[in-house]
């Protein structure tokens, strides 16, 4: 993979917790929406690994004119000096990479589920089928404990709007601790809602993006509803 220079352009708090950075797009640089990059920091805070270097799905679309991620801004050196950077300031990055991308047969629907912000590669997909009109269905199992920690919530229930081949189901666990109110539903991902939307799809393939242990999870619940192995595909965020 090739390494790129770029240079922060932007950045912004999109839920509690979470930041999205812009960064500039380099001319000739090409990926397919729901891939990633890594990030590399010119001058890391450590000589190890996780203080120089971190994946990140790219949120934005292809067709769009910056790169676009988001995170979680938990206390790692990392993300301490991410978060430090002015605007202007270079970065590299190597990429693309990833293969949690659509499958091309148009006919068989997509069911994507995400769990807090492993939202990040379908908000790229979605974008880029809004923007191409795609011919396809395309659902949206989206899980959060609150509202307050919905990235990119507000932006999905408008190209729902927009895509009327779009359909989110956005799910709140722990509507007790949010300040927050919510119309919407409440309680996790199981296997009864999996049921209900896979008998509602012909022949749909399922998307897994979030923490390993609720990919891992909803993986055997999907196997519970009877969804074969061979229509699921699924990406771990490790250490977001």
């Amino acid at each position: 993979m090739r390494i790129y220079d770029t240079r922060l352009e932007d950045h912004r708090a999109i839920a509690e917790g979470t930041m999205a950075f812009d960064l500039a797009k380099p001319a000739g640089f090409i990926f397919k929406p729901g891939q990633a990059i890594d990030l590399v920091l010119i001058n890391p805070p450590g000589t190890d690994a996780d203080s120089t270097r971190h994946t990140f799905s790219i949120a934005s679309a292809p067709f769009e004119e910056r790169l676009t991620i988001a995170t979680r801004m938990r206390d790692s050196a990392f993300k301490r000096t991410l978060k430090s950077l002015p605007i202007g300031a270079p970065i590299l990055f190597e990429g693309p990479s990833g293969s949690l991308t659509l499958h091309n047969n148009r006919t068989r629907p997509a069911v994507m589920v995400a769990g807090g912000i492993g939202i990040t590669p379908f908000v790229s997909i979605l974008r880029q089928a809004a923007h191409d009109q795609l011919p396809q269905q395309l659902l949206l199992l989206y899980s959060n404990h609150r509202p307050e920690d919905a990235a990119f919530l507000a932006e999905l229930q408008g190209l729902e709007e927009q895509n009327k081949r779009f359909r989110l189901l956005a799910t709140m666990t722990q509507m007790s601790k949010s300040s927050q109110s919510w119309a919407g539903r409440s309680g996790p991902i199981d296997e009864a809602l999996v049921h209900q939307v896979g008998h509602e799809l012909v022949a749909p393939i399922f998307y897994l993006a979030g923490p390993p242990a609720m990919v891992e999870s909803m993986r055997q619940t999907l196997n519970q509803a009877d969804i074969d192995d061979d229509d699921i595909r699924s990406e771990e965020f490790y250490g977001y």
